[in-house]
C-alpha cells in the first residue's frame, strides 16, 4: 500500500526541521539562562560550549565576530544569560544554540563548590610552599596514575621515550572520570607510595569539562597527594584547567606531556653536561699551570738574576716546593672529580634496563602494556610482548608452572 505521507531523505528531514525552527519567532531571538560547561575556544576564535542546568543541557556555538565583543573570559562553571537563536546542525541532526551575546550572572554551583573546597584546604595549609618536595633530577623510575586506555598515558610514554629511552615507567591504573573515580585515583597513589618503586609520580588525565575533571577536585585525591612521600606532579587537563590536585601536588604541569618533560632529563643533554664539566675542569687546570709557568719565567728574568742571585736561589726552591705541592693537590682534586664523574656515569648506566636486557633478561608486557612479573597475571592463551636487547617479539602463553619457594 502506498503511503500518502512524503518520504524524506535524512538530509531533507534535517533541512525541514531547521526551516521550522528558523520560522519560529520565539526561537529566532531567544534568551537562555544556564551554567557553562566544556568551554573550548578554537584557534580561529570560535567558542564551543554546553549550557546546562540541573535537568538538561544544550550544545552552543559562538562565532568569532561575537566572541571578540565579550568583556569577560567564559569558563566552566560560570552562570550566564545567552542571547541567540535556536537551530539544527543539519549534518549531524544536532539541536544547538547560536549565541550572539553572553552576560555573566555569576559563578555556577560546581565552580562555587570548587572555590569553597580550594579555600578550605588552603586554610589547612595543604598548599604551602614549605610542603613542596623537590622533583628528583635523575629518577630511577617514573610512576603514572591515570587511565590505562587514555591518551594521557600514551603522551607520557612518547615524551619519556624520546627524552630518556631507558627510563622505566610504572603504571598505576585508575578510572579518571565518573562515580568512584576519586577513590580509585587515591588508592593508586597510596599503592605507588607503598611500593616505593617510583622516585616521582605523575597524576593526571587529558582535557575535558569541569564535570569530567571533577574527580581530581575531591578530598580523597587531595588527601592522598598530601600524604604521599613520593614527589607528585599533577597534570590534569589542558593548560587553562586547574584542579585541587594541582594546588596540593609538589609541582603542576599544564598537560600530561609537559609533566613527562618535567619528570625526566634529556639523555643527550645529560651526557653533554658531563662532557662540558670535564672540559671546564681541564681548562681550569691548564690556566692554573700556565700562570705558575709565567711566574717562574718572570723570576728567571735577567734583571732579577743579575741583582738577586742569592734570593733567586731561595725563590727557585720555594717555587719548586710549592709547584710540587700544587701538582699533588691538583692531581688529587682532578682524580676526585674524575671519580665523581665516573660514579655519576656508572649510576646512569647501571639504572638502564638495557644493561639487564643485554645479559639475556627480557621484559614481558601484557596486552594493556603492563609489565608481567608473576604467573598469576597470565593464563594459557594470553598474548604477550617480549622486549629483549635488540627489539621486541610476540609470545603466547602455552602453560605456566609457579616456582616453588
Amino acid at each position: 500500500m502506498e503511503s500518502l505521507n512524503p518520504v524524506f531523505s535524512v538530509h531533507e528531514l534535517n533541512e525541514y526541521v531547521d526551516l521550522l525552527l528558523g520560522a519560529d519567532p520565539n526561537l529566532n531571538r531567544v534568551t537562555v539562562e544556564g551554567e557553562l560547561s566544556g568551554c573550548k575556544r578554537h584557534p580561529n576564535g570560535h567558542l564551543y560550549f554546553t549550557l546546562k542546568d540541573e535537568q538538561a543541557s544544550v550544545s552552543c556555538v559562538m562565532w568569532r565576530q561575537y566572541t571578540q565583543a565579550l568583556r569577560f573570559i567564559p569558563r566552566d562553571g560560570m552562570r550566564v544569560l545567552l542571547l541567540g537563536s535556536a537551530s539544527l546542525y543539519t549534518r549531524d541532526g544536532r539541536f544547538q544554540l547560536y549565541a550572539t551575546a553572553l552576560q555573566k550572572q555569576g559563578d555556577g554551583d560546581l565552580y562555587a563548590a570548587f572555590c569553597r573546597y580550594r579555600d578550605s584546604l588552603k586554610a589547612l595549609g595543604w598548599f604551602d610552599e614549605s610542603l613542596k618536595k623537590p622533583i628528583p633530577k635523575l629518577p630511577t623510575c617514573v610512576g603514572v596514575v591515570t587511565s590505562s586506555s587514555g591518551a594521557a598515558l600514551q603522551d607520557i610514554r612518547t615524551v619519556i621515550g624520546r627524552r630518556f629511552p631507558a627510563m622505566p615507567i610504572r603504571l598505576y591504573a585508575a578510572a579518571v572520570q565518573g562515580e568512584g573515580a576519586a577513590e580509585e585515583i587515591a588508592a593508586a597513589i597510596r599503592k605507588a607510595d607503598g611500593e616505593g618503586i617510583a622516585d616521582v609520580l605523575i597524576v593526571g588525565r587529558g582535557g575535558g569539562s569541569m564535570e569530567d575533571l571533577w574527580a581530581f577536585n575531591e578530598r580523597p585525591v587531595a588527601e592522598a597527594i598530601h600524604d604521599c612521600s613520593i614527589p607528585v606532579i599533577s597534570a590534569v587537563g589542558h593548560e587553562t584547567d586547574f584542579s585541587i590536585s594541582d594546588f596540593t601536588a609538589d609541582l603542576r604541569a599544564p598537560t600530561p606531556s609537559a609533566a613527562a618533560e618535567l619528570a625526566v632529563p634529556e639523555w643527550d643533554a645529560l651526557q653533554g653536561r658531563l662532557r662540558e664539566l670535564g672540559e671546564r675542569l681541564s681548562h681550569a687546570l691548564e690556566i692554573g699551570m700556565q700562570s705558575r709557568r709565567d711566574r717562574i719565567a718572570l723570576l728567571w728574568g735577567e734583571k732579577i738574576r743579575s741583582r738577586l742571585d742569592f734570593r733567586l736561589g731561595k725563590e727557585r726552591q720555594a717555587v719548586e716546593e710549592s709547584g710540587g705541592a700544587m701538582m699533588r693537590l691538583t692531581d688529587g682534586r682532578l682524580q676526585l672529580c674524575r671519580i665523581g664523574i665516573q660514579s655519576l656515569y656508572d649510576r646512569v648506566v647501571a639504572y638502564s634496563p638495557q644493561k639487564s636486557l643485554a645479559r639475556g633478561f627480557a621484559l614481558l608486557y601484557d596486552e594493556n602494556g603492563r609489565i608481567v612479573s608473576s604467573t598469576g597475571q597470565v593464563k594459557a592463551g594470553d598474548r604477550l610482548t617480549a622486549r629483549v636487547s635488540d627489539g621486541t617479539f610476540d609470545a603466547t602463553v602455552n602453560g605456566k608452572d609457579r616456582a616453588r619457594k
